[in-house]
Order: C-alpha cells, then sequence, then structure tokens
C-alpha cells in the first residue's frame, strides 16, 4: 500500500470480505524460529502499516475504525496502549512516518481531493486497487499543525524516511506513471529515480542510507503494457505480480531480487543491511495466505519467518534491531480481522 494501502489492497487478496480465512494453527516448536515472544497490540478490526519512531517507543499506523468506513491515522505506545487518532478524520489516509525527532508525522491523505471516503474500484474490473488522489501531510506527532507537504492532486504515497532524517522517498504517479521520488522533507529537491512502464513503489531506505528496497512489475508484453496503462487512465491498477528489487539512493544500478512470481511485497532490511524481510504468497498465487521471509540481496537464501497459515505482511524492525513489527490476521475474533503484532527478533 501503499505500501499502502498495498496495506488493504492486499488485504483485500489477503484477509478481507472474500470467503472465510482459514482457522489459526499454532505453529510447531522452531516453525517461526526468528520471532519469540508475540504479542498482539491491537483488538479488532484492520489495522495494518504499524511503524516505530525513531526512539522505538510508540508506533504509528492506519486503521478502520470508531465507525468510519476507510483508515485513518493513530499512535500508540509500543506495548499497544495510548491509542489515539492523528489524523483529522476526512477522506482516507495511509502510510504515516515519525520524524523531525520524533516531533512530527507524515502521511498521505485524500481529504484535499474529498472529506468523504473514495468510491472503491467498480467490482466488475476484476481485482483491482484504486489509486486514490492521496497527497502527503506534515503535523506534530499528536495530529495538530496539519500542513499539506504535497499539491500534484494525483496518487502521491507511500512515503518513508532516509536514516538521516532529511530525505522522504515516496510513490506517485504525477508523471502519468507509479515511479518513486525522493524529496526533501520540507517538499522540496523532489527527484525522480525510476522510470521503467510500470508499478515502482513500496520504497524504504536502508539503515545505512545507502539504498532503496522496493517493489516492482515492469510488464514486458505490449498486451499487457496496454492493459496496465489502459487501468491507470482510470486511477486503477491490479497489484497481483510484484518482485522485490533494490537501487541505490540515487536510483543508479536497479536490480532485481526476488523471481518468486505471485505478490511480493512490502520489503524491508533487516538491521544489518544485508538481508530483506517481505511478504510473498509465491507458494500459492491465488492464496490469501501471505507469510513474511527473508532473503539475501542478490536473490538467495530464501528463508520463512511465518508459517501461520493467514496473511502476514508489512513488516518493520525497531531502531535497536531486538523487534520486528507486523500486521496479520493470526487470532482474529472474525473473519478479516487484520491486527498489529509484535515479537523479540532472533537472528
Amino acid at each position: 500500500m501503499p505500501r499502502h494501502v498495498f496495506a488493504l489492497s492486499l488485504l483485500a487478496l489477503a484477509c478481507t470480505r472474500p470467503a472465510p480465512a482459514p482457522p489459526s494453527v499454532a505453529p510447531e516448536p522452531g516453525e517461526e524460529r526468528h520471532l519469540s515472544n508475540i504479542r498482539q497490540l491491537t483488538d479488532g478490526g484492520e489495522n495494518a502499516e504499524a511503524y516505530f519512531s525513531a526512539d522505538g517507543r510508540r508506533l504509528i499506523f492506519q486503521s478502520t475504525r470508531d465507525g468510519r468506513t476507510c483508515d485513518q491515522q493513530y499512535v500508540m505506545n509500543a506495548d499497544g496502549t495510548g491509542v489515539r487518532r492523528v489524523s483529522s478524520g476526512a477522506g482516507k489516509t495511509t502510510c504515516g512516518y515519525f520524524f523531525a525527532g520524533d516531533r512530527r508525522i507524515f502521511f498521505a491523505s485524500t481529504q484535499a481531493a474529498d472529506s468523504a471516503c473514495p468510491r472503491r474500484p467498480d467490482p466488475s474490473k476484476g481485482y483491482v486497487w484504486g489509486l486514490d488522489r492521496f497527497d502527503i501531510y506534515t503535523a506534530n506527532a499528536d495530529g495538530s499543525d496539519l500542513r499539506r507537504l504535497t499539491h500534484y492532486g494525483r496518487y502521491t504515497a507511500e512515503g518513508t524516511l532516509s536514516p538521516d532524517g532529511r530525505t522522504i522517498v515516496f510513490t506517485s504517479l504525477k508523471d502519468g506513471d507509479l515511479d518513486i521520488y525522493t524529496m526533501s522533507v520540507d517538499g522540496t529537491n523532489v527527484r525522480r529515480l525510476t522510470s521503467a512502464p510500470g508499478y515502482d513503489g513500496g520504497p524504504f531506505f536502508s539503515p545505512d542510507g545507502t539504498k532503496i528496497v522496493y517493489r516492482a512489475w515492469h510488464p514486458t508484453d505490449s498486451t499487457e503494457l496496454a492493459q496496465y496503462r489502459a487501468l491507470l487512465a482510470q486511477e486503477i491498477v491490479r497489484p497481483n505480480r510484484m518482485e522485490i528489487w533494490v537501487m541505490n539512493a540515487d536510483g543508479s544500478d536497479q536490480r532485481q531480487v526476488t523471481r518468486l512470481g505471485g505478490a511480493n511485497f512490502a520489503p524491508f532490511f533487516t538491521p544489518d543491511g544485508r538481508r530483506i524481510v517481505f511478504s510473498s504468497n509465491y507458494r500459492n498465487p491465488r492464496s490469501r495466505n501471505f507469510d513474511l521471509y527473508l532473503v539475501n540481496l542478490d536473490g538467495s537464501g530464501l528463508e520463512p519467518v511465518t508459517t501461520n497459515p493467514e496473511f502476514d505482511g508489512f513488516p518493520q524492525f525497531s531502531p535497536d534491531g531486538r523487534r520486528l513489527v507486523w500486521a496479520s490476521n493470526r487470532h482474529g475474533a472474525k473473519p478479516g480481522e487484520t491486527n498489529i503484532f509484535v515479537a523479540d527478533w532472533k537472528p
């Protein structure tokens, strides 16, 4: 989703409205060997894309709750207490992140286009995801002093922060294709990093700030490319084919990491910067069962992290590298519930 809204876009594949999710099955000892002391931080509804503050004490996440029909931004303590809405309540939001020493946040919102939730795509078009008219906003960490950072009026979201706190990397349709850009945290110095026709998105910096990991699909068949562009003209995309890519922070040396098939998304570097954790349904691309995997930067060493027979996605490591937070359908009280989980990380 955004990365997002990929949050709840792939959750359409993974967790929302279709058939009920398969029953929860506790993993056998050692099946999720990288995770210990798993804790559930939210309870009910649709919650996704939880990202740590720089001090590791808080999380910002998107959630559909409080009677709303689309996502707003919330902040909670890292133990799940103190949940508070920090977006205005207007429009739809996605992809929140802390910056400026955790004093401020940025996120994407459609509120300039419409204060109501955007319409869902026409179901007759099959599995598609609406490219809602997000722009990026900043606010104080409590939601006050809201300011609009971008003014493109087209899908602009999936923003995350460089380790030095100076640069936002994001995805936008502003130039007619779904590409990755960087800008200074004040919205200046916008630079386009990708240009191949197709979807490039969900970018995150490496811990040292020298690389960016992202998801991409570049249709090479002329028919597929025409179909992709026809959907873009309607502000929709079909995001069920993605692979993981890496590039230098300046956009150079773009290279494909995975060649798995299916939907591979939500990549994030491990604390040492040598591997990538990501979500995939490659074992059964028609399945709603996404798991987390580790892979080396050259595509070798693929290893499962989660084995629960439901959706697991949107992983992020805490700043100290000791915890992993992610969104999952496991243990939901109702089919389709997505909650935020955190676990101690065992390398």
